[in-house]
């Protein structure tokens, strides 16, 4: 059922978004005459790899920095690349990703390899099911971007106070999702754009069906200051972060 969704929902999606995915594109052309799209390798269910499709919202080649977290102000980001980013319109093509089955509508986030390589054995298991346009740490941290603004290192701030809580709202998904779910995250993501306070609450009484324990709850809500913590599975903070090589194309 969830695959026979995915498939209905993101082919009926590319039809009526095909005008205003074909103006983004133009958009975006025209400001540098470069590719509208960016097409950054990630890690596949199961192992392996895919090609997620994205509109491209950085300065040609900006990858090859190495730098995989994006803060607010990044000077890569473009003109149209803002306000793309921020309306969340530049993973409008990963439909298509979708619809051929690398992803899902709903599921933990698509992973470049530098990152994957830092999972715990617990942390592994978010690779067991196919990575998804949102999911609930998507909706959590939706201002990722904000958090991480003005860090001399956002890879590594990334690592220590948002990857220990992303990964275990995802952990907390692989184990307990439903078809229902997704259609509860997919309806909490588009309540979110209109008040972040309304869905992050949808989210705190799914984790509360979900038995998620106390300290999850309160840093999903995003009622305080999000701590430094150790990764699932793993009994310190990370203290550094290996820089990503030229492959990993980042965006």
């Amino acid at each position: 059922m969830k695959r026979a969704f995915d498939i209905l929902s993101s082919a009926v999606g590319l039809a009526l978004l095909g005008p205003i995915l074909a103006l983004i594109a133009v958009a975006i052309w025209i400001e540098d005459l470069h590719n509208p799209f960016f097409f950054g390798r990630r890690c596949a269910r199961g192992g392996g790899f895919f090609h997620m499709v994205k509109f491209r919202s950085m300065v040609p080649d900006a990858w090859r920095n190495g730098v995989s977290s994006t803060a607010a102000g990044d000077r890569r980001i473009t003109q149209v690349g803002r306000w793309i980013r921020k309306a969340k319109l530049d993973e409008l093509p990963q439909l298509w990703n979708v619809l051929v089955g690398d992803m899902s509508f709903v599921g933990p986030r698509p992973q470049v390899e530098t990152d994957a390589r830092l999972y715990t054995q617990q942390e592994q298991r978010l690779l067991s099911v196919r990575p998804g346009i949102t999911d609930a740490a998507s909706i959590v941290f939706a201002d990722e971007a904000d958090i991480l603004a003005g860090s001399e290192d956002p890879d590594l701030l990334y690592n220590q106070i948002i990857r220990p809580w992303k990964s275990r709202l995802g952990l907390l998904y692989v184990d307990h999702h439903t078809v229902a779910t997704d259609l509860k995250l997919i309806a909490l993501t588009l309540l979110s754009p209109l008040s972040r306070e309304a869905a992050l609450g949808g989210v705190d009484r799914l984790l509360d069906s979900w038995g998620a324990d106390r300290m999850i709850r309160r840093m999903a809500r995003r009622r305080e200051t999000l701590r430094p913590w150790a990764p699932p599975g793993a009994e310190s903070i990370v203290e550094r972060y290996p820089r990503a090589n030229a492959h990993a194309q980042q965006a």
